[in-house]
């Protein structure tokens, strides 16, 4: 059902009745393009009934859809028009039209070839998750996804977007992770490096490297990261139960049920559709929060930080830091070293807190920022 997911943090408020939200939509109804129009943006019934619901909800999430229809007439074609009206006022005048009117003449050219034009549409499916705060969109452009969202905030008074942020980026967690020589440690719980990833230098050049079926947890790829390569996207998988790509953007693309998910769904369309929202929505509504947590957790928009937190370290529920803080940095500065693995082993503790601990080191100085090849100094000598 989802091919690609942008997820977005719905601002605080807007808490909708379904009746409000149908009548919503409906008056920005998907309308066909006319002969001389270009371009047509509009909300269909997501289950591709006529005169359906434009607003589904099943098992408490809703399901919206967008269609984006365009005609294009191909820009060589309309030169060619202009070009013969040009020629013809400077065989009749004896004149070359301006630069003002060879544009007026352009777009009379396009004008005259828009109503012969093929209209190509592209539906759009957008997921709202009332009881998480939490939209999807199902956007595979980010010019697409920008014309679901303006539709969407057009449409819903009070509506207000934020893409999800993680305290990790994308780029950089990935960079750790295929970096690591202990994934078995080092990768977050649940989740698994396929067999394709593309990585790109920061420097002028932008030289690019693209893995395609070739195994990534090895020294080669380590190598790429350590020379300043960084992940634009990298094939992953989680729970043996969806492979998905992610991006530097935190974008989830080529989304793929796997095992047998939708093995058992019902042939006929209407209980068919239902039952596609129900398995997919109910393993992305799994696959999401995981994905979050091994990223260190959602950073709310606006949020202000405690005191201690704007020294750059971790406040815990009673507003103080972890208290294996102390600990782990007598750890780190004894051996000298500081990686999430040796923490994890050291202390007993998870991927992320583990994780935590060291940027909290980093920020009292006690290690170096993370490498791109997802390594730190300890910056501070035993018993300093």
């Amino acid at each position: 059902m989802f091919k690609n997911l942008t997820i977005y943090r719905i601002g605080a408020g807007w808490t909708p009745e379904l009746t409000a939200m149908e009548e919503a939509l409906d008056a920005a109804k998907f309308v066909p393009c006319s002969p001389s129009q270009d371009k047509s943006v509009g909300w269909v019934p997501p289950r591709g009934e006529e005169h359906g619901a434009l607003v589904e909800s099943v098992a408490g999430q809703l399901i919206l859809k967008l269609m984006i229809e365009t005609k294009s007439v191909p820009s060589a074609s309309v030169k060619a028009k202009a070009q013969e009206a040009a020629d013809h006022i400077e065989a009749t005048t004896g004149r070359k039209p301006g630069k003002k009117e060879t544009k007026e003449l352009r777009e009379d050219a396009l004008a005259a070839l828009l109503p012969q034009a093929f209209p190509r549409q592209a539906a759009v499916l957008v997921w709202i998750d009332r009881t998480a705060g939490l939209l999807m969109t199902d956007a595979s452009s980010q010019g697409k996804n920008d014309e679901v969202i303006t539709a969407l905030v057009r449409a819903f008074d009070g509506l207000s977007l934020t893409l999800l942020q993680t305290a990790r980026t994308p780029q950089g967690a990935m960079a750790a992770w295929l970096a690591s020589t202990e994934p078995e440690t080092d990768w977050p719980e649940g989740f698994n490096v396929e067999r394709a990833c593309e990585l790109r230098s920061a420097d002028e050049e932008k030289s690019v490297v693209k893995f395609n079926r070739h195994h990534l947890l090895t020294d080669e790829v380590r190598k790429h990261i350590a020379e300043g390569k960084l992940p634009l996207w990298a094939a992953m998988s989680w729970e043996g139960r969806i492979g998905f790509v992610l991006t530097e953007s935190m974008q989830l693309k080529k989304l793929a049920f796997l095992e047998g998910v939708f093995n058992d769904r019902p042939s006929d369309e209407e209980s068919g559709f239902d039952t596609d929202v129900v398995l997919a929505t109910g393993e992305l509504s799994k696959l999401i929060p995981a994905l979050v947590s091994a990223l260190g957790g959602e950073i709310q928009p606006g949020a202000t930080l405690p005191p201690a937190e704007a020294s750059g370290v971790t406040t815990y529920t009673d507003g103080q830091p972890d208290p294996l803080l102390e600990q782990a940095r007598s750890i780190v500065v004894a051996e000298g070293r500081a990686s999430i693995s040796y923490l994890q082993r050291k202390l007993q503790i998870g991927y992320n807190r583990a994780a935590r601990l060291l940027e909290d080191l980093e920020a009292l100085g006690v290690v170096s920022h993370m490498t791109a090849a997802g390594l730190r100094d300890v910056l501070v000598k035993g018993g300093a």
